[in-house]
C-alpha cells in the first residue's frame, strides 16, 4: 500500500487528464500515477466507478477524498496548495484566465470534437463534412491566437488557462497524422506555434506526453 496521500487516475489521450497533469507537475506536488486503459475498460471497473460514477478521467483522490471533472480538480488545487499559484492575485486576469479555460471546454473542444470523430473514423465522412469541420477548428485557433496575441502566455504569467488549452491544441496536430491531406500544422498561428515551443521547454514537459503517442 503506497504511503503517497495523493493519486492521479489518468487516460492516455485525455486533455482533461493531461490538464491535471500538467498542473500537478507545476506546482510540484507528488502523486502516484495510474494509467488506465480505455480499451480494456477500466474506466468501467467497479473500483473505479466507485470514485466516479460517471467512468471518465481524470480523478485525483487526495487525502482520501475523490475528485473528478478536470476543471473542478484543478480549482481544488489551487485553493488546496497556492505556494505555487495557477491563477494570479488580480480578479481580473484571475477571470481572463478562467474565461479562457470556459472556452476551451465549450467551444474549443467542441469545434474539435466533430473532426476529431471523423479523422478517428469513429464516424462516417464526406469531403464536404471533412472540410467543414476542418474550418471550424481553424475559426477556433484563429480566435484563441486573437487572445494569446503578443504575450508570453494567454493570462500573462503561465498558469491555468495554458494547461487547460494546451492538450486540446496538441490533440488536433495529431489529426494531421492520421489525414495528411488535412494541413492543419500549416494553419497554426505563429503566435501559438512560438508558445508552444515555451511550454514544450518546461522541464516536466515530456513526461506529460500521452504514452501511447510515444509508442
Amino acid at each position: 500500500m503506497s504511503n503517497n496521500p495523493r493519486t492521479f487516475y489518468y487516460g492516455s489521450g485525455s486533455p482533461y487528464a493531461w490538464k491535471v497533469w500538467l498542473a500537478l507537475e507545476f506546482k510540484q506536488l507528488p502523486y502516484e500515477f495510474k494509467l488506465l486503459s480505455f480499451d480494456k475498460g477500466d474506466t468501467r471497473a467497479p473500483e473505479f466507478l466507485a470514485l466516479n460514477p460517471r467512468g471518465k478521467v481524470p480523478v485525483l483522490v487526495d487525502e482520501g477524498h475523490a475528485l473528478y471533472e478536470s476543471s473542478a480538480i484543478v480549482e481544488y488545487l489551487e485553493d488546496r496548495y497556492p505556494e505555487r499559484p495557477l491563477l494570479a492575485r488580480d480578479p481580473l486576469t484571475r477571470a481572463l484566465a478562467r474565461r479562457i479555460s470556459a472556452e476551451v471546454d465549450g467551444y474549443f473542444a467542441g469545434a474539435v470534437r466533430p473532426l476529431a470523430l471523423m479523422v478517428f473514423g469513429r464516424e462516417q465522412s464526406t469531403p464536404e463534412s471533412l472540410a467543414a469541420a476542418r474550418d471550424g477548428v481553424i475559426a477556433e485557433l484563429q480566435r484563441f491566437s486573437g487572445y494569446l496575441g503578443d504575450r508570453d502566455y494567454f493570462a500573462g504569467e503561465l498558469g491555468l488557462a495554458d494547461f487547460a488549452f494546451y492538450p486540446h491544441y496538441r490533440l488536433v496536430q495529431r489529426f494531421d497524422l492520421r489525414l495528411p491531406g488535412l494541413g492543419l500544422a500549416d494553419a497554426l498561428p505563429a503566435n501559438l506555434r512560438a508558445w508552444q515551443e515555451r511550454l514544450v521547454a518546461l522541464p516536466y514537459h515530456d513526461r506529460t506526453i500521452p504514452p501511447h503517442w510515444k509508442a
